[in-house]
């Protein structure tokens, strides 16, 4: 017994460690079972939640200029089980110029076991409308996902431009429970930011000096998943998010150097991508331009062609790589290929106008899907488009090669409103604001005349379109197939109700795509009431705007419009020989700052009118004009349960 005891005091610090260690595993996971049931009861509707999305930039000099690296960490927890086929998917993007360094990922079980992931899938992303877009996403699928479970991804980056530092968005998908930028700056650097979208409040902001940098927090806690609108405008409007920038720095000498102090240093680093772009003009295309030209001697006819024959042979296709994503490919190259991006659009149109005489500049825009300007934000971030400001008569009109169906002289719908850098020279630039076409340039009439059958009513229809509204049918006309043309403009001219029949139709196009008319013959079976010697219809062949009223408050979120319009509805009942009008619903108008309508019954001879107009003044309604645009509805909807009657002369 005594020759043992030294061999049990040998073993007892171990079983003293293994003890502890049993102890701490179980109260740490006492802990984790604890902190998933809060959270599961914190937000008891939801699939999945971000524990903590920190992103952490390193602002520094190397070799006497600006040098950025980030690291990104994100945690999800795992919520309900049907998570799994939700939310299994999971990556993250980076670019020739956020040059991708190293990435991990893990699953954190229940059980606090670690799963690595183990196969990554890269592809390339493009969008439509891109200025700059060689984005690759990489994705991957977290192993073993389960309630309680933990993914966790780390990604490192270089950023090879820093003034190409991107946004950052505190909101989600999914809730956030902590979410966080942290940037450590060289005291060498001045560093500068603006808080945009909804609800900034929410953000807390501290500056701090350590050594010889300063650090920036910005922190956001709990914040609520972002709700998606399909008519809502682009996140940048809504969605709470930084934007920073280097303004200046000091170079080895002590002596400042502008960055992206103002919009004189954009506008240096904007013209470096298109000093040295057509030299020269390609001798097929100034033979395309003298074909255009010669027998013209007004400049405005002259641009129009060109115009023109620009939209109609060459084919927009959105492809960037690198820095062609900054930098216009010659107008000859564009020419010969017969297809480009916007830049290149913007190419070709400026050196055939020049060639024709007429004053034309490369223009950098963003479109309306973000909020910024270059006057508020002096950043390469506003602009993700391109275009050909031409000037005439004095004039500046802008010009957007990629859209076909644009009417000279108007811009395109989704420029609208925008600020426009234009390249003058290489020291001159104007900043100017896009103009919004105003409503009686976007009309849309609707006439229908009905009369009553055996069955129904039956009736025809002729619909005249001008402006934006007359580009949008013949965009549809582009894309429709001739094979269910019939299904497609039965589509467009569909009233009454389900039973809609198209019996004929005819669209009369003309030279410009600024006015179209469509006409159509059509059927509607059981429509109109037939109660003894009365007839009873409800004129309102349409109900617009039936389930557009906004849940306010819960919804914050803006709406947009493509366009500000005026639309018209005419619905002609001829009276049948015998009988007469015994009822007729009351007119009503109603409108407030907002919007608003104008319903108006009448009879003329044998006819009775029903007269719907709308007007929209707006190209984005905020949610402090949510009550109104309701208040309208609410004086419009019980209208439609209108009917009016016919009844049998005795």
């Amino acid at each position: 017994m005594v020759r043992l005891y030294p061999q049990r005091m040998k073993n007892k610090p171990f079983l003293l460690f293994f003890s502890v260690f049993i102890c701490f595993t179980l109260f740490s996971n006492i802990l984790r079972a604890q902190s998933f049931e809060l959270i599961r009861k914190q937000f008891p509707d939801e699939k999945a939640v971000m524990l903590n999305r920190t992103l952490e930039y390193s602002i520094d000099l190397k070799n006497g200029q600006p040098y950025v690296e980030s690291h990104d960490l994100e945690q999800i927890e795992y919520l309900l089980g049907t998570a799994t086929a939700y939310m299994g998917e999971y990556g993250f993007s980076h670019s020739d110029f956020q040059e991708l360094v190293s990435y991990d990922a893990y699953t954190q079980t229940p059980e606090d076991k670690k799963l690595k992931v183990g196969e990554f899938k890269t592809s390339t992303d493009k969008e439509s409308f891109v200025f700059y877009d060689d984005v690759k996403h990489t994705t991957f699928n977290f192993p073993s996902i389960e309630p309680g479970a933990i993914g966790n991804l780390q990604v490192s980056w270089h950023n090879k431009d820093p003034h190409l530092l991107s946004p950052f968005y505190f909101t989600d998908y999914m809730p956030v429970v902590n979410s966080e930028l942290k940037i450590t700056v060289s005291k060498d650097i001045s560093l500068k930011y603006l808080l945009m979208g909804l609800d900034t409040g929410y953000i807390s902001v501290t500056v701090e000096s350590k050594h010889h940098n300063n650090i920036y927090t910005f922190k956001y806690k709990n914040c609520p998943a972002d709700k998606r609108y399909a008519d809502a405008p682009g996140f940048a409007w809504y969605s709470p998010h930084v934007v920073f920038y280097i303004e200046n720095y000091k170079d080895d000498q002590g002596k400042t150097v502008p960055y992206l102090s103002n919009a004189d240093d954009l506008y240096r680093l904007n013209y470096s991508y298109i000093k040295t772009v057509n030299q020269t003009i390609d001798p097929e295309l100034k033979r395309i331009v003298d074909s255009l030209t010669t027998k013209l001697t007004i400049p405005e006819s002259k641009a129009r062609n060109i115009y023109s024959w620009v939209q109609q042979n060459i084919k927009y296709v959105a492809f960037e790589d690198g820095m062609g994503g900054f930098i216009p490919r010659e107008a000859g190259l564009v020419c010969s290929r017969r297809f480009g991006d916007c830049k290149d659009m913007a190419s070709i149109l400026t050196e055939m106008m020049n060639s024709a005489g007429i004053p034309a500049y490369f223009t950098w825009i963003g479109t309306r899907d973000r909020p910024y300007k270059f006057s508020q934000t002096p950043l390469p971030l506003v602009s993700n488009h391109m275009i050909c400001a031409i000037k005439l008569n004095g004039n500046f009109v802008f010009l957007d090669g990629t859209d076909p169906t644009c009417v000279f002289g108007m811009p395109s719908a989704m420029i609208q409103d925008k600020e426009a850098m234009i390249a003058i020279s290489e020291k001159e630039y104007k900043i100017l604001k896009v103009p919004v076409i105003e409503k009686s340039k976007n009309v849309l009439i609707d006439s229908t005349w009905l009369e009553l059958t055996q069955n129904g009513i039956k009736g025809k229809i002729k619909r005249t379109v001008s402006g934006y509204l007359a580009m949008d049918i013949f965009g549809k006309l582009m894309y429709w197939d001739k094979k269910n043309m019939n299904e497609d403009v039965k589509n467009e001219f569909e009233r009454g109700s389900n039973k809609f029949k198209l019996d004929t139709f005819y669209i009369d196009k003309k030279p410009a795509t600024d006015r179209i008319s469509l006409f159509a013959g059509f059927s509607l079976p059981d429509y109109a009431k037939r109660i003894g010697n009365d007839y009873y219809l409800n004129l309102n062949l349409f109900k617009f705007f039936e389930n557009e009223r906004i849940d306010y408050p819960q919804r914050k979120t803006p709406i947009e419009y493509s366009y500000k319009s005026i639309k018209k509805y005419v619905t002609l009942l001829k009276i049948p020989d015998g009988y007469k009008l015994s009822y007729l619903p009351q007119s009503k108008t109603y409108n407030n700052a907002v919007w608003g309508f104008d319903l108006h019954y009448e009879q003329k001879g044998n006819w009775v009118i029903l007269t719907q107009e709308f007007d929209n003044e707006n190209l984005v309604l905020t949610s402090d004009k949510f009550l109104l645009w309701n208040k309208v509805l609410e004086n419009l909807y019980p209208l439609y349960k209108e009917t009016l009657s016919l009844t049998k002369n005795q």
